[in-house]
């Protein structure tokens, strides 16, 4: 449904959209049984001549009803969100082929540290690029997160990525791109006066576009 998400260009994207939409269609049948059953009482029970107030305890049995029901309901949400969660964010379940990355928010903008060409990051080929992360389609990356100096928030919506970047913590977290193409990454933390201005750009590379940039931009920042 593109009138409520953006389109989904990942793969773990799938799993958190169907995790997304099963809380939404719930979410959605609760509350038309609370408002309808407000309006069915509302009605029912309205001040009608001849009619007098009757005073009942309650229902021991519905109220066993509708607390069970809801603690079931939130006990197999919250385990399946679980393991959705486990596979994005534990580091033991990342891919171990996956390309490196190191990414630092500070006010206002973003720095990508590039693994060069030897694809291993914290080599002497390492290269810095400002707002502009580039990658190759259908390959797991990792990226390292990092702050300088506030709580920064690393926001791709089309990838399904959203992090944040803590000062003194490095937060790994890994996504793939299912598609080529231009995307944004948006600071979704508000972190000071220049927050609406901390956005940069994603670029999706087919594999041998992204060895030839990272070639060009390591043979630049040398001259």
């Amino acid at each position: 449904m593109d009138w409520a998400l953006p389109p989904n260009y990942s793969t773990q994207g799938i799993v958190i959209d169907q995790l997304f939409w099963i809380i939404f269609w719930l979410t959605f049948a609760a509350f038309v049984l609370v408002e309808g059953g407000i309006l069915w009482f509302v009605l029912k029970y309205r001040n009608r001549e001849g009619h007098t107030a009757h005073y009942t305890h309650g229902s021991n049995k519905l109220e066993v009803i509708w607390t069970v029901i809801p603690a079931i309901v939130f006990a197999v949400l919250g385990a399946y969100s679980a393991g959705v969660w486990a596979n994005i964010k534990n580091p033991d379940n990342f891919p171990e082929d996956a390309l490196e990355f190191l990414v630092v928010g500070k006010q206002f903008e973003w720095n990508i540290t590039y693994p060069g060409m030897d694809r291993q990051l914290g080599t002497a080929d390492d290269f810095i690029v400002r707002n502009q992360f580039h990658m190759p389609v259908n390959e797991p990356v990792i990226v390292n997160l990092e702050a300088e100096d506030v709580i920064h928030s690393f926001f791709i919506p089309e990838l399904r990525v959203k992090q944040d970047a803590v000062p003194g913590m490095t937060i790994p977290i890994w996504f793939d791109a299912t598609t080529t193409g231009d995307f944004e990454i948006a600071c979704a933390e508000l972190c000071g006066l220049g927050h609406y201005r901390m956005a940069a750009s994603v670029t999706v590379h087919e594999s041998a576009d992204f060895d030839a940039w990272q070639a060009s931009q390591a043979t630049a920042q040398a001259q």
